[in-house]
């Protein structure tokens, strides 16, 4: 068997369970694997952005917001059925992404994270604005209903979300794998490891870049509606920047890199804080922070160079930071001119 195939077992397996879920746990836990879908897709985008193209965005909140306000005003508003609200969502926040890509292009590193910071704060205060208050229902937001199954299938509305997720979220990762793996995936890498090189061999950065940033919002803003969706609420207060922050924290935990760090991100930052409250209802915080310092400590890599670890003892995982602050130097060892001479479009 070749190694590329390897993998599909395990894959065909854990889809298996996931769907078995859907009739085995309570719909509160439903609810639960629900939102770890939502913020997996999250975390996914997110990665795109910094895990393959090097630039560190902490503001990706503020598509998450967009996202799931853009599907609360069609669905409260307009009657627009809950699917179509994705793409809708995904088209408003890759516009959003890439009118954002285009100044961002002057900043980097730091003054870029900067930048993303200040978007995160900005988005939950113009929600809030008296202008936008018919749509965004002010500080007092959007509810909206939790869609029934269709056809008159004999599921539970939480039943039905769940699996109704899972489909979009299998097919977000499939099609972000194979965009990965192929030509712009690693014009992204090429960007990421030595951007001079990678532009003289024809990537055009620029124009990368943007449509990163775009993808990368697109990918969120479908998880922001979907998570709307599933919560059946929104408001500016539950889009505050502490949810870029969790994303970000759901990245490093999986691992950077990862299409499976995504997902085991994605379970930490939502089921840890229930643990943590377990542990200490008197500060759930300190303990959230205790666990978090002692997984970085022993896993350094996240989820994703513990995986790689075990399926490769011998090789020795590139740390995080170098994906994150690339330094000059050759391209990636194992890539000859040749194969990062493409352009990205």
């Amino acid at each position: 068997m070749s190694a590329a195939r390897r993998p599909i077992l395990p894959v065909i397996l854990a889809l298996g369970l996931a769907v078995a879920l859907a009739f085995l746990v309570s719909d509160y836990r439903l609810f639960q694997l629900t939102m770890v879908l939502a913020y997996a897709i999250a975390i996914l985008g997110l990665d795109m952005l910094i895990g393959y193209t090097g630039q560190i965005s902490l503001g990706h909140g503020a598509f998450y917001a967009v996202g799931a306000y853009t599907a609360a005003i069609l669905m409260a508003n307009f009657d627009v059925p809950y699917w179509a609200t994705l793409p809708i969502a995904a088209l408003i926040c890759a516009g959003f992404g890439f009118a954002f890509g285009f100044p961002a292009l002057r900043l980097g590193g730091l003054y870029l994270a900067l930048a993303t910071f200040a978007l995160a704060i900005a988005v939950p205060q113009l929600l809030k604005y008296k202008a936008f208050e018919a749509w965004t229902g002010g500080v007092q937001g959007i509810v909206i209903s939790k869609p029934d199954p269709p056809f008159g299938l004999k599921l539970s509305q939480d039943q039905w979300l769940y699996l109704f997720t899972l489909m979009v979220t299998v097919v977000l990762f499939l099609l972000a794998r194979n965009l990965l793996r192929g030509r712009i995936g690693l014009a992204m890498r090429a960007v990421r490891d030595h951007a001079l090189a990678a532009e003289a061999m024809g990537v055009d950065i620029a124009l990368l870049k943007t449509r990163t940033f775009a993808l990368s919002a697109m990918y969120t803003g479908i998880a922001g509606a979907l998570g709307a969706i599933a919560v059946q609420f929104v408001a500016p207060d539950s889009f505050s920047v502490l949810v870029s922050i969790t994303l970000f924290v759901g990245l490093v935990v999986g691992g950077i890199t990862s299409l499976a760090g995504a997902v085991f991100g994605a379970i930490f930052i939502v089921f840890l804080p229930n643990i943590a409250e377990n542990i200490s209802k008197a500060a759930p915080g300190a303990i959230y922070g205790v666990i978090l310092i002692a997984f970085l400590y022993l896993l350094p890599m996240g989820f994703a160079g513990l995986r790689r670890r075990v399926a490769r003892p011998g090789a020795t995982a590139q740390p995080p930071a170098q994906a994150l602050t690339p330094s000059p130097g050759t391209p990636s060892p194992g890539k000859s001119a040749a194969e990062i001479r493409i352009k990205s479009g």
